[in-house]
C-alpha cells in the first residue's frame, strides 16, 4: 500500500473517530485535523519496521578502558496501550571492548526506539540490546525516565509520577562499583 494511500485511509479514520465521539468535522476548527493528525502519525510512528541496531552501524576501532555515559537523551513516545504520549530521557553507559560508535548515533537509537507504539520495558531493553550486539561491550547499562500521560492526564491521574527502567548488561550485572559509577554520572551536571 502506497503512502499516499495510507495517509488517505489514516485522515478517513481519524474524520471517523472525531465523529463518533460527536465532534463536528466540518467545524472550521476540525476541517483539517484529519490531515495533520495523519502527518503526525507518519513523524511520530516513522521508526516502525526499522530495527535500531541500525543506529549504530558505523563503528570505530578505539582502545578505550573507561565508561562512556551519554545522558539526558530526549525523547517521546506513544504508550501502545493507550496510543498517548509518554516522555523523558534515557541513560546509556557502557565499557568498549575495542569498538566505539559516535556519541551522536546513541541519540539516534533512543529515537529510533521511541518512533513507534511503545513500553517503557521493551524500549529500555530495546536500547540495551542494540549496543550489545554492535559494539559487543564488556558491558552496558540504560536507564530510561519516562512521565506517562496515561498514567497522569487520565485513570488515577497523578500528574508529576515518573518511571524508571534500567538494564544491567555484562559487566555491570556482576560489578555493583560500575553500577554506582554511572549512577554518579548520571547527578553530574
Amino acid at each position: 500500500m502506497s503512502v499516499e494511500l495510507k495517509k488517505e485511509l489514516l485522515e478517513t479514520h481519524i474524520r471517523a473517530i472525531l465523529e463518533l465521539i460527536g465532534e463536528d468535522t466540518k467545524r472550521e476548527g476540525l476541517l483539517d485535523t484529519p490531515k495533520r493528525v495523519a502527518k503526525m502519525y507518519g513523524e511520530v510512528f516513522e521508526g516502525v519496521g526499522i530495527d535500531p541496531e541500525t543506529a549504530l552501524t558505523t563503528t570505530f576501532e578505539e582502545d578505550y578502558e573507561g565508561m562512556v555515559v551519554v545522558k539526558d537523551i530526549s525523547y517521546y513516545t506513544f504508550c501502545e496501550h493507550h496510543l498517548i504520549p509518554f516522555f523523558g530521557k534515557a541513560h546509556i553507559g557502557y565499557i568498549p571492548n575495542g569498538r566505539v560508535v559516535g556519541l551522536s548515533k546513541f541519540a539516534r537509537l533512543v529515537e529510533l526506539a521511541s518512533k513507534r507504539p511503545q513500553v517503557q520495558e521493551r524500549m529500555t531493553q530495546q536500547v540495551a540490546d542494540a549496543v550489545m550486539n554492535v559494539l559487543q561491550p564488556e558491558g552496558v547499562i540504560v536507564s530510561v525516565e519516562g512521565q506517562h500521560l496515561c498514567m497522569c492526564a487520565r485513570g488515577v491521574k497523578k500528574p508529576g509520577s515518573s518511571t524508571v527502567t534500567t538494564i544491567k548488561k555484562g559487566v555491570f550485572k556482576e560489578n555493583v562499583a560500575l553500577a554506582e559509577e554511572f549512577e554518579r554520572a548520571l547527578l553530574r551536571d
